[in-house]
């Protein structure tokens, strides 16, 4: 045997080695893997083979799929083949259908809005209308859910709506062709009344908002716009690449957006602008809530970081994961959390933490104790941990429990339809008021109605008796307790006429909608709408704005100011 061949064998036998101990080192993993998908295999044929009743296989697979992914967080999600379409909507923007969102109503399947210019729009379908049937299915008793996948279909295709007509009894017959349905990333953008200041609403980061948001802000240059508002209230996120695509509009190429870290190594990345900017320098305010997720919270938390915006509203969501999706057999996928993500200042907004779930299933928030201070590039302090805390934080619009119950019940949906069918047009979008006698035949409508609620006041009181309840001492004034109920009761009465201005607001919008649709009713909220009129104000005052991206506060506690890893 040559020397060579000694050496051959010796160096096989080490690479053999060690493919063995890797092999074993990742074979605990393995064989659990193993064992569970066979258990898991094994009960699912058992329960096909012996369970008394159908099982429908398709949907027992789907409960079992979804019941393991609701043990990690609730943004790792399994989609079917039937909903792909959905899944298509939330990511582009685009479906195939009719055109239109339908609510639950009074145990009816209601047209809530008809979007301008597509299918059933153009049949003459509006808010108020009522499904009653599509194709040969009767949907009476039926909800929203259980017609969505038959409204929706391949764009081209053709179905028959039997609809009965706001303030109609008989049904008809409408036969529509299904369209590609785009909704817009930004459903209006404009000047606002009597200001230099441009307003964007972005509803969503779907594929290419990025394009919308850079047209409108084009359009608006060129009507001498010299402020900006770009608002992201109730925008729950979506594709990270438009967000950094957003920020880049407004600071210089090079710089770094967000930053992402998992589990592997691919997803170490770092994001950066890489387009020239369109304008570095415009005074630019950012509204917020607690419904801006996400990438919301990229654009907002990035431009915050670095002082190139000021953050008006409330603390946002605090979601700063990134998921990824990834097509699966049969035409179903999966989306997966990969990553945490880290604005510029080097913090993350996630708020909880998914993997220390309690025995329960509940989730906490991240506590104070572990909030950390991190700055902005000119050395303002900022929180990590619990969604981006706004440089000027809004004042709560009080939120009357009457309110909610109108909402609830429907009231307000359904007398802007009474109002719609009574009046032929309501003039100039921003000359329209609902006046004094408007106003009180909505509370005629109210008397025959059921809209039972609980004060603020009554809330507070049945707290304070639970309480004497609780220590026994409720039968030493429960005499008292009963006569307080009563004169809240009594109070209650007035509610209608005490909040009246926030009703009319909302009864307004609503109504506005039915004539002007979905861009209408944002452009018509605008002038009450106190976070816009606050932004303005402070675009107004350039001393001020300027005070605010430099002002350096104080931390109200301890905190280490930490560096990215």
């Amino acid at each position: 045997m040559t020397l060579f061949s000694k050496h051959k064998k010796k160096f096989i036998l080490f690479i053999s080695l060690t493919f063995l101990a890797g092999l074993f080192s990742f074979a605990p993993d393995y064989f659990e893997i193993s064992k569970n998908l066979d258990i898991f295999n094994s009960v699912y044929r058992e329960i096909n083979a012996s369970y008394v009743d159908d099982t429908k296989p398709g949907k027992l697979m789907k409960v079992g799929i979804d019941a393991m992914l609701n043990s990690l967080d609730p943004y790792t999600v399994y989609y079917s083949e039937n909903d792909i379409e959905d899944y298509r909507y939330m990511t582009t923007g685009e479906y195939g259908g009719i055109g239109a969102t339908v609510n639950d109503v009074d145990g009816k399947i209601m047209i809530a809005e008809p979007y301008e210019g597509f299918a059933a729009f153009k049949a003459g379908i509006r808010a108020g209308d009522q499904i009653v049937g599509v194709n040969n299915n009767n949907v009476l008793g039926k909800k929203t859910d259980d017609i969505s996948n038959l409204l929706k279909g391949t764009s081209g295709t053709t179905l028959t709506l039997k609809i009965i007509k706001a303030g109609q009894k008989e049904s008809l017959s409408i036969p529509l062709v299904r369209e590609e349905i785009k909704t817009k990333a930004v459903p209006y953008y404009g000047m606002l009344e009597n200001s230099q200041t441009g307003y964007i609403k972005l509803m969503s980061f779907t594929e290419r908002c990025s394009d919308q948001v850079k047209d409108a802000l084009n359009d608006l240059k060129g009507k001498s716009c010299k402020n900006l508002i770009l608002d992201l209230r109730g925008n729950l996120g979506g594709f990270l690449n438009e967000a950094v695509n957003i920020v880049n509009f407004f600071i210089p190429k090079g710089q770094e957006v967000v930053f992402t870290k998992g589990k592997t190594p691919e997803w170490d990345k770092t994001y950066l602008t890489v387009n020239n900017p369109i304008d570095t320098e415009i005074p630019l305010v950012l509204l917020v809530d607690e419904n801006s997720a996400s990438a919301s919270e990229i654009v907002s938390g990035a431009l915050q970081d670095l002082d190139r915006a000021v953050i008006i509203g409330k603390r946002t969501y605090g979601k700063g994961l990134v998921q990824q999706t990834k097509s699966l057999i049969y035409n179903s996928s999966i989306k997966v959390t990969v990553a945490k993500y880290y604005i510029p200042s080097g913090r993350c907004v996630q708020a909880l933490d998914y993997s220390n779930k309690s025995a329960d299933g509940r989730v906490e928030k991240v506590p104070d104790s572990l909030i950390t201070a991190f700055k902005t590039k000119g050395g303002r302090i900022v929180y990590d941990g619990a969604g981006v805390m706004p440089d000027i934080i809004s004042r709560d619009e009080r939120s009357f429990n009457l309110l909610i119950s109108l909402f609830n019940k429907h009231y307000i949906f359904n007398y802007a339809t009474d109002y719609f069918l009574s009046h032929k047009d309501i003039g100039p979008l921003n000359k329209f008021s609902m006046s004094d006698a408007d106003y009180d035949a909505f509370t005629n409508y109210l008397k025959s109605k059921d809209y039972t609620y609980l004060s603020e006041d009554e809330i507070q009181l049945n707290t304070l008796q639970k309480h004497a309840e609780e220590d026994s001492t409720f039968k030493d004034f429960k005499n008292e307790f009963e006569v307080l109920k009563s004169k809240l009761e009594l109070i209650k009465k007035n509610d209608l006429q005490k909040q009246k201005t926030l009703i009319k607001k909302y009864l307004e919008e609503e109504i506005v909608s039915r004539y002007y649709f979905q861009k209408g009713r944002i452009e018509f909220s605008l002038n009450s709408d106190s976070e816009v009129q606050q932004g303005m104000a402070l675009l107004n005052n350039q001393s001020k704005y300027n005070s605010t991206l430099t002002t350096i506060a104080k931390a109200n506690k301890p905190f280490n100011i930490n560096k990215k890893f």
